[in-house]
């Protein structure tokens, strides 16, 4: 019973497309835009750690923490994007 069980949940799992040079640009478009807007709406930046490399005057409140969430934002809407192109036939 848990057999078919299991094969009724797979079977309406829409197919997700292979890595290709498309599928990551679609990915790192996501991300910068999720770095632009989280630049513009975060609204106390510089709270945290810094980030360790040289950050030009425009990003110096930009830290770590500000990093991981924008970039974890821009991977839900990479995700978003790239199953919903896959499925419209455009990746």
């Amino acid at each position: 019973m848990l057999y078919t069980t299991l094969l009724a949940v797979t079977s309406t799992v829409p197919p997700t497309p292979n890595w290709s040079p498309a599928v990551g640009l679609v990915m790192i478009l996501a991300n910068l835009f999720a770095i632009i807007i989280g630049y513009r709406a975060i609204q106390n930046p510089g709270k945290g750690p810094g980030l360790p490399v040289g950050m030009p005057p425009v990003l110096k409140k930009f830290g770590f923490p500000e990093l991981l969430a924008t970039l974890s934002f821009g991977h839900l809407i990479g995700t978003g994007l790239i199953l919903g192109l896959s499925n419209a036939g455009v990746l």
